[in-house]
């Protein structure tokens, strides 16, 4: 199991029916956007910004035998810390009060309120999101998911391992740097069609919309366990 191997973990979760949208974009753009301490990682000389969207299942403290479920829908890229690779999220938003509440507090990471809906028919799944945040900008978000094919590993050097097999993310807390670290097993995944009906996730962080179509990938999902985030 990929592993930061430097902290203990207290929380476990699941991470169910998780979709990719990946664009490709300028590095000096998402440059910008960073605090002090973190720079912008690349593949083959691009940055990306990706919309993942999941269900999260069952988060608890280890020991706790009853945990919270809610869907969560992110917008991140990808840094460098000292030469570490991790994620930087621009926002998560979702479904559930009291777990924003928490995480915000816990973790400093940019948690949003969002009411979100998830239907299913004929193989397709709805996602819809629209966040309403004191303080924060609205965003929304509509579309629909149908995955194509069976799972397979990803493939290490490839861009598929590059976007998603990431075991730790970067915040900025009180001034200085802080990171939080994960475990799983590597992800399975699998083709997947994605119509995006609606997004303002990108205006609502700053950006233009990317140009070109994305980069989607699509996984049944992992389970996870995860420690305190501590200063870089």
């Amino acid at each position: 199991m990929p592993s930061s191997g430097t902290q203990r973990d207290v929380l476990t979760m699941a991470w169910r029916d998780v979709f990719f949208a990946h664009w490709p974009v300028d590095p000096t753009v998402l440059e910008a956007t960073l605090p002090d301490g973190l720079t912008v990682d690349t593949f083959d000389g691009q940055a990306w910004l990706g919309i993942v969207g999941f269900r999260m299942d069952d988060i608890r403290p280890r020991f706790v035998p009853i945990g919270r479920s809610f869907q969560e829908l992110n917008l991140r890229t990808y840094v460098r810390h000292d030469d570490v690779p991790g994620v930087y999220f621009y926002n998560l938003d979702a479904d559930d009060r009291l777990g924003v509440a928490i995480a915000r507090r816990l973790f400093g990471l940019p948690y949003y309120r969002a009411e979100m809906t998830v239907s299913e028919r004929d193989g397709e799944t709805r996602f819809r999101s629209q966040r309403h945040h004191s303080g924060a900008p609205d965003a929304a978000f509509d579309a629909t998911i149908r995955p194509r094919g069976e799972p397979e590993s990803v493939e290490s050097g490839t861009l598929e391992a590059f976007l998603v097999e990431r075991y730790r993310f970067f915040t900025e807390r009180r001034g200085s740097i802080a990171v939080g670290e994960i475990e799983h097993e590597p992800w399975p995944l699998q083709d997947v069609d994605v119509t995006i009906e609606h997004n303002t996730l990108f205006e609502a962080s700053g950006f233009d919309s990317p140009d070109g179509d994305p980069h989607l990938l699509y996984s049944p999902g992992i389970d996870v366990t995860a420690g305190w985030v501590r200063n870089a």
